[in-house]
């Protein structure tokens, strides 16, 4: 027995509580999500000047745009006038500048304000002092990656991420994922906190009771090691088959930079906070976690492909059902999971066996990102 009365083989998880609680929710939105690099959304998404979406990082609306010169501009998505949300809808395209619903202040896509009614006669008020809130950006991996905090922290912090995984960054450079075009992209709503999302995406203990189609695919898996146990170990496609697809099939072209040593293989990576990307030869499968609730976060993912590939229209639906039905499986757990969280039998959390150790060092980055919250 170890100093915590558990048996050498088990570590303790987080407590109930801090899946359930939206105290300890609100604080993670403060010192995780609004302070810490959060992916927000696909750079193929903001095709040209004017387009925009939305999206929703801790507590905060943030609006994301191209602007003229087409690079990428973030802004808290609120008026600086009276407050009111600028853009109510999750995507769309301006001509030239956003118009706020209420009063019609005008800001271009700089986040300028170049308009509102008498504006000429307060000749005062700086129209760049008045003008949108920015956000810190970054392009990175085709995404659009963005920080709310006042002073961002380096983001090699998430470049650390990969590297901690893979050993190195051009191992991910191999698949050109900034180059490559989305296929398919589903949106899933899932019923649980978002640590059981994470927890679960980063261990294979379950892999053989509810992912029959993955452990088809990858035999290995149905020993109970996740991939990321392993820094720099891709999982290995079984004998007989030929693609990362739901029946085993042939997949599609791969992608040129693939090595040798990385083909027939599938690593996974944890990108903190609210990162999977999934890699095999001919496609990657990028995940995106916007947490909305202690009980709630919506997952939005994508499939990406070579560009001709989805230009062709050539049918990705085998590969995408694999994961698709990965997906769901693994929803559908977390969502199992996450009534009993609030039970009193696991009022003091629950035990990680030898192949789940490393969700240990998960749930001390959370505890410490909350602790130095609250010593600030």
């Amino acid at each position: 027995m170890t100093s915590t009365g558990l048996p050498e083989s088990l570590i303790a998880t987080l407590p109930g509580s801090a899946y359930t609680d939206p105290g300890v929710f609100a604080q993670e939105q403060e010192h995780i999500f609004e302070a810490m690099w959060f992916c927000a959304v696909r750079s193929a998404d903001l095709a040209g000047p004017g387009a925009f979406r939305t999206v929703q990082v801790g507590r905060e609306s943030i609006l994301i745009t191209r602007a003229r010169d087409r690079t990428v501009r973030a802004f808290f998505n609120v008026c600086r006038h009276r407050g009111a949300k600028l853009c109510t809808a999750e995507s769309g395209e301006v001509k030239r500048a956003f118009q706020c619903p209420y009063h019609a202040w005008t800001y271009d896509l700089t986040g300028k304000l170049v308009a509102a009614p008498n504006l000429t006669k307060m000749p005062d008020v700086s129209r760049t002092e008045y003008g949108l809130a920015t956000v810190a950006t970054r392009e990175w991996l085709g995404y659009v990656w963005v920080c709310l905090a006042e002073n961002p922290p380096p983001f090699d912090e998430v470049v650390q991420d990969v590297v901690a995984r893979l050993g190195d960054t051009e191992s991910i450079e191999h698949y050109g994922i900034d180059d490559l075009d989305i296929g398919r992209r589903i949106v899933y709503d899932v019923r649980a906190n978002w640590k059981l999302i994470v927890e679960n995406f980063m261990e294979c203990y379950h892999c053989a009771t509810i992912h029959p189609e993955l452990t088809e695919v990858l035999p290995e898996f149905a020993d109970g090691y996740a991939a990321q146990y392993y820094v720099g170990h891709g999982a290995e496609f079984g004998a007989d088959v030929k693609g990362f697809t739901v029946d085993g099939s042939e997949g599609l072209d791969r992608i040129p930079g693939v090595t040798e040593e990385q083909d027939r293989r599938y690593y996974a990576i944890t990108v903190r906070p609210q990162v999977f990307i999934n890699l095999v030869p001919d496609h990657v499968i990028f995940h995106r976690m916007y947490p909305v609730a202690a009980d709630r976060t919506i997952v939005e993912c994508d499939w990406l492909y070579l560009k001709h590939v989805v230009e062709s229209g050539k049918d990705v639906s085998r590969s995408v059902e694999l994961f698709d039905r990965v997906n769901r499986q693994d929803f559908d757990a977390c969502e199992r999971c996450q009534p009993a969280m609030s039970s009193r039998l696991y009022a003091k959390g629950g035990v990680l066996v030898p192949s789940e150790h490393h969700i240990g060092e998960f749930h001390t980055f959370v505890q410490e990102r909350l602790g130095a919250g609250r010593r600030q």
